[in-house]
């Protein structure tokens, strides 16, 4: 069982940045690959980026590519999503995600076992 809590939310102008942060419960933190989704008020969860478990390779949607950075830091036992040159369409709530996939799988909702309960990150125009 592995239990995450997301901060780090809130709100910002257009162009600016956010850092989020997720930590994670438990001592098998880097036995999971590690994901941020996001969604917007009407539309699907949608993935955003994705790092795995060891290697420190990362995924990005094309909606985000070059504009935000996944980290991890297994010793804290966190995951970051830097964010920066917000834009309004990156208004969201954005959720964390522990997954025991691997590769492309992690692009995809079903890959993950384990949720926070979200961060609410809204960009003002």
């Amino acid at each position: 069982q592995v239990q995450l809590v997301e901060s780090g939310g809130g709100l910002v102008q257009a162009g600016g940045s956010l850092r989020l942060s997720c930590a994670a419960s438990g001592r098998t933190f880097s036995s999971y690959a590690m994901g941020w989704f996001r969604q917007a008020p009407g539309k699907e969860r949608e993935f955003a980026a994705a790092i795995s478990r060891n290697t420190g390779y990362t995924y990005y949607a094309d909606s985000v590519k070059g504009r935000c950075t996944i980290s991890r830091d297994n010793a804290k036992n966190t995951v970051y999503l830097q964010m920066d040159s917000l834009k309004p369409e990156d208004t969201a709530v954005y959720y964390c995600a522990a997954a025991s996939r691997v590769g492309d799988a992690l692009r995809r909702n079903g890959a993950y076992a384990y949720w926070g309960q979200g961060a609410q990150v809204t960009v003002s125009s």
